[in-house]
């Protein structure tokens, strides 16, 4: 199984274009299942630096 952080609540905000619930972008989502697991690892890392909620 693929590691992932979604929690399953997605919506995209329209001024960011990053999902409020794992914070991931459309792009980084449609290709998450085709990225390395070192890539799925470097964008899970940035993730908290996106949620304005934990800067």
């Amino acid at each position: 199984m693929i590691e992932s952080p979604c929690i399953k609540v997605c919506v995209i905000d329209p001024a960011t274009r990053l999902c409020t619930g794992c914070w991931r972008s459309l792009d980084e989502i449609a290709a998450w299942s085709s990225l390395s697991p070192d890539a799925r690892r470097r964008v899970m890392a940035d993730l908290p630096a996106r949620n304005p909620r934990q800067v």
